[in-house]
């Protein structure tokens, strides 16, 4: 059962128990019996645990009444999440052509959305304006001039957000961080000059609204989100006193951490709200500013505790006095984090047992890479073949950077609601793994 109040602090999502047949069941559905008939590897998806967090969000920053909500689509995106999180009030930042296609193809307009990345195309930036994406932040001189090129021949005023990098570095994984000066995202402090004197004097098909700052992922401390704050609102301020222009937007990005494990202690998204409301506050009050519209752009911390992965557990191999290894039917296909990132998951068996027999074994993928190893040295009870395996947090960064590596079928996603599961991602099939071969 889950002990926090807050969602992102809980490794199983909400409504989590042993049901009466002794299985693992979240939000009244048996998980093992979702097994049986979705088929495994599958993704979970519990919708009571994601509206709990994305009303958590809402509500947090309830005090500051010019807050925007953008769900960082790159975490999870697929129609049916989309489709949620729109219908609760949430924007998007999107990242690519697919995932603003998703949207369109979900229904949903981009009148909230902010498009972001380092290296956009000229198909995809083109593709955004002709579909009236609410405004574009800018990482980079070459974008600028062919966004503004664009935007001319459309004969269309498109609204920006320069993106820039405040030199805070938070300590997380060197390759999820993005705020640190050393980094290939958004416009050096040193570069803001030049980057605004085009703007103003020769972009004149783009109009300057804001800035966007995102300091990583999986962050736990609170005090970098005041600091972020502080740095982008004094740069407001000295934009404002040399170029006499006062931006009226600020994108602070998300990153807030969740708990994978029990050692993972991260802050509630009430604890970051306060933090930068008063943040805010303070620093527009000392330097003079009126407040600006704040986007904040969760993406791990809204959906990734309320899914989980089930697994088959097939082979064995036990190496005495060193290790044993049970695998299962999936692994670096359908959530290559802990290869990519050693990160490190909680599971359990979701089928009854008759007795109690925890061992201590390493979780292997099936796929033909010696790092395919789902999670090392885990307490299990009594793992054997043909048992379910329930990965917790999988809701972000598994689906989204899932592959066909070794040719395997991409893996379906079930969503969860009031005992009942709904396919939302279908399983892919071999005639889809094969029809773009050209022969």
């Amino acid at each position: 059962m889950n002990n926090n109040e807050f969602v992102n602090q809980n490794i199983k999502p909400l409504n989590t128990k042993i049901n009466s047949k002794g299985n693992l069941e979240i939000s009244g559905c048996d998980l093992v019996e979702l097994a049986q008939e979705f088929k495994t590897p599958l993704y979970v998806m519990d919708k009571n645990t994601l509206l709990k967090m994305a009303q958590d969000y809402k509500k947090a920053f309830s005090p500051y009444p010019k807050t925007k909500m953008l769900f960082a689509s790159k975490a999870l995106m697929t129609g049916a999440i989309a489709k949620i999180l729109n219908e609760v009030g949430f924007g998007f930042d999107v990242v690519s052509i697919g995932e603003i296609y998703t949207l369109l193809n979900a229904g949903i307009s981009l009148n909230n959305t902010s498009f972001n990345g380092n290296n956009k195309s000229i198909e995809e930036l083109e593709f955004a304006l002709d579909n009236n994406i609410d405004h574009i932040s800018v990482d980079n001189f070459y974008e600028l001039k062919i966004l503004n090129k664009i935007a001319k021949d459309k004969n269309k005023i498109q609204r920006i957000h320069l993106r820039i990098t405040p030199g805070i570095e938070c300590h997380t994984h060197e390759y999820i961080q993005t705020g640190q000066l050393d980094s290939k995202f958004g416009f050096d402090l040193s570069m803001m000059d030049e980057a605004i004197t085009l703007i103003l004097n020769e972009y004149k098909n783009l109009n300057l609204v804001g800035l966007h700052a995102h300091i990583g992922s999986q962050i736990f401390e609170t005090k970098v989100y005041d600091d972020e704050a502080k740095i982008v609102l004094e740069e407001i301020k000295r934009i404002k006193d040399k170029f006499n222009i006062e931006l009226s937007e600020i994108n602070l990005g998300g990153g807030l951490g969740i708990t994978y494990t029990k050692e993972d202690n991260p802050p509630s998204v009430y604890e970051i709200a306060q933090v930068l409301i008063n943040s805010i506050n303070s620093n527009c009050e000392r330097l003079n500013l009126e407040k600006p519209v704040l986007y904040i752009e969760p993406g791990r911390s809204l959906v990734c505790s309320a899914g989980v992965s089930l697994y088959t557990i097939g082979s064995e191999k036990n190496i005495e006095g060193i290790r044993k290894y049970i695998a299962v039917d999936g692994g670096m296909a359908d959530n290559p984090r802990p290869s990519m990132y050693q990160a490190q998951y909680c599971a359990e068996i979701a089928n009854a047992k008759k007795e109690n027999k925890p061992e201590i074994v390493t979780v292997a993928g099936k796929f033909c890479e010696s790092g395919d190893i789902l999670i090392k040295d885990i307490e299990l009870n009594s793992p054997k073949s043909g048992d379910i395996l329930c990965v917790y947090d999988t809701g972000a960064y598994c689906y989204s950077m899932s592959s066909n590596y070794n040719r395997v079928l991409k893996s379906a996603m079930v969503l969860i609601e009031n005992g009942k599961g709904k396919l939302i991602v279908k399983r892919q099939t071999l005639e889809q793994l094969v029809q773009n071969d050209v022969i």
